[in-house]
């Protein structure tokens, strides 16, 4: 994700987004991880994290809980070293009866002279659906999915 580097053009921070979205959807915490620096803030929702090990451990107990997790993140703003995403996700939750939920939320994030990510602020809300409102099933394109406002 650090392949894109401040200040962001329009074009960069698409891109960027993108990348922030294929690296997520791999479920892989170490993986994730490496795109912020060693001392990168967060807040995602309530939880307040600093820290490339604390976010490592954070990810790993948000998948164990978010089973199936598929997300699409699409580019709101940018401007120099910084950039905002909307975004939705869909997971079983492994704690509520493998209910199906929807997260739809908006990131704040700001960036390092190297392009990896030093604050992230995320708010999202969850919302309960049913198999038949899925957007993001097995085999389907998350980027493919049609987002009408009839679905917010």
């Amino acid at each position: 994700m650090s392949q894109h580097k401040p200040p962001f053009t329009l074009e960069t921070a698409y891109q960027k987004v993108k990348a922030a979205q294929a690296l997520w959807n791999t479920r892989s915490p170490s993986r994730v991880a490496q795109a912020y620096t060693p001392t990168s803030i967060w807040r995602n929702r309530s939880t307040f994290l600093r820290g490339r090990a604390v976010i490592t451990d954070f990810l790993a107990r948000k998948w164990e809980k978010e089973k199936d997790y598929r997300l699409r993140k699409e580019l709101f703003a940018q401007q120099d070293n910084r950039i905002c995403v909307q975004f939705w996700y869909e997971y079983r939750d492994a704690y509520d009866a493998m209910v199906w939920k929807r997260c739809y939320g908006i990131e704040h994030w700001t960036f390092a002279a190297d392009g990896k990510m030093e604050k992230r602020m995320m708010s999202g809300n969850d919302v309960v659906i049913g198999e038949d409102g899925r957007w993001f099933k097995d085999g389907v394109d998350v980027d493919g999915v049609a987002l009408g406002e009839k679905d917010f």
